[in-house]
């Protein structure tokens, strides 16, 4: 992939990009089996080929960083002197992302918003975060500082659609800290849709959900995940139950539903997400003895059940942080025959299966979410020994 912001040092996030994709792929494998490989029974892992991304284009969700003037805004990231770098044209990002970004800038200029600058902590505009749905739909979130400009966002809409007609969902994301994240806790839904369809698994997005940033490999995610689920135990005994721990907006749930499993049960600590589970759940004919989702703590929850109610099968999909020690306890000491744990940061992982040696690695895939970095997200499916 040719990239002109790589060649002229202006971005160096794709550090593996002169690397040909192959080799990226076959290092990231080399990678994961050597941080597994203190975990026992990991050299016994049959490793499935990775499952591949495109090389451009493949970006369905871009966090833009606002940097430059009112009058000449920037949308990319921050430079080494914390200040916006305009990065047009971007090929890793989805072209619906791409042909969105000149419109948001004459919207920034129609509207005198002023780009948030870092080393002074002044301006107003700090992030735009886009994704792109279903049929190239697009949910736009504009990260203010402050409340003073959501009501001219607003009225502004009608311009907004103008410059770029696939805006489904737009939302005002309230960031009043100077601190290096990327939202803020307030969000402030601006159009009558709430949520962005996406196009896997007939999911559905809310603004303050997490959603995987690759949609394809996405994709085969849940379908290798629905595969290992469903796969018949030794006796020839059939999966019937399954829970999703850290289920977001209910992908690996509502895959193993779409894979005939007759109860699926989805936890999230964020009600958004719940809330956007719920409705997918409902748009797929699910009903809810079928496909239950609950906000709550994934540990808290799974702790408190009954151990009659154990399910079949467990999948996990923590953040970076991994599954910790209480619940990697509660996995080990469970009656659950099967678990599928997804992560992406395989050093959490690798701790976490070290505090489960109940449960044996059978099977592990390479999902490569984010080609031309080192960034390598895998899933393990894992049987009771």
């Amino acid at each position: 992939m040719r990239c002109d912001h790589f060649d002229a040092g202006t971005c160096r996030s794709c550090s593996l990009l002169p690397q040909p994709y192959e080799r990226q792929l076959a290092g990231k494998v080399e990678a994961v089996a050597a941080t597994l490989s203190p975990v026992p029974g990991a050299d016994e892992i049959a490793w499935l080929a990775p499952a591949s991304s495109p090389e451009e284009g493949f970006r369905t969700s871009a966090k833009l960083v606002v940097g430059g003037t009112r009058r000449r805004p920037t949308l990319g990231i921050l430079g080494p002197d914390r200040r916006g770098v305009d990065l047009p044209g971007c090929p890793i990002q989805h072209p619906a992302i791409n042909r969105a970004t000149p419109g948001l800038k004459r919207f920034i200029r129609s509207l005198n918003l002023t780009p948030y600058d870092v080393p002074t902590k002044r301006g107003e505009l700090k992030n735009i975060l886009i994704t792109v749905g279903d049929g190239q739909r697009l949910m736009i979130r504009f990260v203010l500082r402050t409340r003073d400009r959501v009501s001219d966002i607003r009225s502004a809409l009608p311009l907004l659609r103008d410059l770029v007609p696939t805006a489904h969902v737009v939302t005002a994301n309230i960031h009043p800290t100077h601190e290096a994240i990327v939202e803020g806790p307030d969000e402030i839904i601006l159009t009558r849709a709430r949520t962005l369809p996406l196009s896997v698994e007939g999911l559905e997005l809310g603004p303050r959900s997490f959603a995987q940033t690759n949609a394809s490999v996405a994709s085969a995610l849940y379908e290798q995940a629905a595969l290992w689920a469903s796969r018949p135990f030794a006796d020839g005994r059939l999966p019937e139950s399954l829970w999703d721990l850290y289920c977001g907006v209910g992908g690996f749930a509502l895959a193993a539903a779409r894979a005939e499993f007759p109860r699926v049960t989805g936890v999230e600590v964020s009600s958004g997400a719940i809330s956007s589970a719920i409705s997918a759940a409902r748009h797929a004919g699910l009903s809810r003895s079928a496909a239950s989702f609950i906000a709550d703590d994934a540990t808290s929850w799974a702790r408190t059940q009954s151990p009659e109610d154990v399910p079949d099968v467990i999948v996990v999909n923590p953040p970076r942080r991994g599954i910790g020690a209480d619940l990697a306890a509660y996995l080990n000491e469970c009656d659950a025959p099967r678990v599928i744990y997804s992560s992406c940061n395989p050093a959490s992982l690798a701790k976490d299966l070290a505090a489960m040696p109940s449960l044996r690695p059978i099977e592990g895939r390479i999902f490569d979410m984010f080609p031309h970095t080192t960034h390598a997200e895998v899933a393990l499916l894992l049987e009771r020994a």
